[in-house]
């Protein structure tokens, strides 16, 4: 007998709170539970309408990117990180990007602050600041690759060579995308892969994270600044084999 879509709605609700405190726990206070689960309620109706129209599709996995995708809406609607926040986080990926590219290997941290002109302490304040700096927006790959470039909230079933990091670090639209972001996920340093990989493949927590990396909360949130802005820091800056002014960018999460 078909599920009902009241049902499908009933059985998938605690996956939208689910999926709502994973997100959240990686922004700013400043973004309010509600609004992610309203919006993640909404991005499960959709998809409930929308499941039959897309076959051979198992139902959650199509629900995930649904839900994914509107509380995603949502954030961009609320403008939610501050410019200040922005800053930072520019001034980082920057820096990463002007070292690696001098170093031609990933940066130190102790590197990226002395081309910062700061103490190490200083750096890793600056990565706290720069928390919530998660999203690619299409403005952020303009600056490099022309305003023809846009951010999509669609996703696409993987192939075989990044399968590995789809499902955690959401989709792309794009071949040329995709490989550039399993290549630069390939050079980031290893813990800051294995970071990733215990917060968006394992879906641990932060708490979860520092237990296994063996420090504290705080420096798994260093960490995975870091390695977001070494992630954005060479996507912006890289070459594509499609025409960007026609690839639509999923969001990193």
């Amino acid at each position: 007998m078909p599920v009902s879509e009241e049902q499908l709605v009933t059985e998938h609700a605690p996956m939208v709170r689910r999926l709502a405190l994973q997100l959240i726990s990686r922004l700013p206070s400043s973004v309010e539970l509600d609004d992610l689960l309203q919006a993640g309620m909404m991005g499960l109706l959709d998809a409930v309408r929308r499941y039959q129209q897309v076959p051979e599709a198992q139902f959650e996995t199509y629900a995930v990117t649904r839900i994914r995708g509107a509380m995603l809406d949502e954030l961009r609607t609320q403008d939610w990180l501050p410019r200040s926040v922005r800053a930072k986080g520019r001034v980082i990926e920057q820096a990463i990007h002007a070292s690696e590219q001098r170093l031609m290997r990933p940066a130190t941290e102790a590197e990226l602050a002395e081309e910062l002109g700061v103490s190490l302490a200083e750096y890793q304040e600056m990565l706290e600041g720069a928390q919530g700096v998660q999203v690619v927006h299409y403005e952020d790959l303009s600056r490099f690759h022309g305003e023809g470039t846009r951010i999509a909230e669609e996703a696409l079933p993987s192939d075989e060579s990044a399968q590995h990091w789809t499902n955690p670090l959401q989709q792309i639209m794009s071949q040329g995308l995709r490989s550039a972001l399993v290549d630069a996920i390939s050079r980031l340093p290893e813990r800051e892969q294995l970071l990733l990989s215990l917060q968006f493949e394992q879906d641990l927590n932060q708490k979860e994270a520092a237990a296994v990396l063996g420090v504290t909360e705080g420096r798994v949130s260093q960490l995975r600044t870091q390695a977001i802005g070494r992630i954005r820091a060479a996507l912006a800056h890289g070459q594509w084999d499609t025409d960007p002014g026609s690839v639509d960018f999923q969001n990193l999460l």
